[in-house]
């Protein structure tokens, strides 16, 4: 056991007999069950001073528990030497043209190499707080394999400004897709709550109201490619995948989604000549209202490489 570590501990009583050990390991340590189960897994848990690892192993009653708890590693990011496109800064924001690939803030699995990383990096510290320590500055995001636009706030009270406005819905934003099929109508509504899928945890859903978030999109077809799309989806509203989740919904999901698009051979070709390896979603407009100044800014991305690259690849 290192100094680091941190040990809690007791007894069950007979009331315990015949309980799951995670179970009764959850109600005793004030620990949520998943932590449990991967500090089992990690070996740190005792019953009667040996180690075990069986979560589901039943209790006789009258044992002796204990959990190692490892010290927490530091929770704030650092600064690192990421190279990044600027498209605006001034003291209170900075608007990032972010590649597809680059994560936007440290988490589980990725610690460092993150948009915030590199921020901090850039902003030499400067970033609002009210993020976190984790998530400095982020006042929304997109996904890791998204490319385009993002604002970053570097003091409070833009952060707390720009936040309004992503609550307000009245932040503009503009998505370019490469979607599989022809749109019919060519432009429209999709309008269905998003929230976790109730069958894959890992994946967002449009859900019955009152259960998930309200999600707006509005599209529009800028042009056919073969058997794709080109369309445009202006966000009413900003829910985790939700330009994904709602073209998928009606049938035309972004070509290269690994996790809602459909399989198909006849995209293959194009994506493969194009050696396109992510969902095809950029984040071409922002605008927004400067919380500070209160200018009205508007930004827009040009298409990066690979999508271009890959419209070329269908258009032909």
């Amino acid at each position: 056991m290192s100094g680091g570590e941190r040990i809690i501990e007791g007894t069950f009583g007979e009331d315990r007999a015949g309980q799951r050990l995670d179970k009764a390991l959850t109600e005793a340590s004030g620990l949520s069950r998943q932590r449990v189960q991967a500090l089992m897994a990690e070996g740190r848990v005792a019953l009667g001073g040996n180690p075990v690892s069986q979560t589901s192993l039943k209790l006789t009653g009258d044992e002796a528990w204990s959990i190692a708890i490892p010290e927490a590693a530091p929770a704030e990011a650092q600064a690192q030497d990421i190279p990044l496109v600027i498209v605006h800064e001034d003291d209170h924001l900075i608007v990032v043209d972010k590649p597809a690939g680059l994560v936007v803030h440290p988490a589980a699995g990725n610690p460092d190499g993150t948009l915030v990383n590199a921020l901090l990096h850039h902003c030499k510290g400067q970033l609002s707080g009210i993020g976190g320590v984790a998530r400095p500055g982020i006042v929304h995001r997109i996904d890791k394999d998204t490319s385009g636009l993002l604002v970053v706030a570097k003091t409070d009270k833009a952060h707390e400004g720009l936040a309004a406005q992503f609550a307000d819905h009245s932040i503009e934003r503009a998505y370019r897709a490469v979607v599989a099929g022809r749109p019919a109508p060519p432009a429209g509504t999709v309008t269905g709550a998003i929230g976790r899928s109730s069958r894959d945890r890992k994946k967002m859903a449009i859900v019955e109201e009152g259960r998930g978030k309200h999600a707006v999109t509005h599209y529009r077809t800028i042009r056919p490619l073969g058997e794709a799309s080109l369309v445009e989806c202006r966000l009413e509203t900003g829910r985790t995948h939700q330009v994904r989740v709602h073209m998928s919904s009606i049938g035309h999901p972004l070509l290269g989604d690994p996790v809602y698009g459909r399989s198909s051979s006849r995209f293959r070709p194009a994506l493969s000549a194009a050696q396109f390896a992510r969902q095809a979603l950029h984040a071409a407009e922002l605008g927004f209202i400067h919380p500070v100044t209160q200018e009205r800014l508007h930004f827009v991305s040009e298409m990066p490489a690979d999508m271009r690259e890959l419209i070329d690849a269908l258009d032909h």
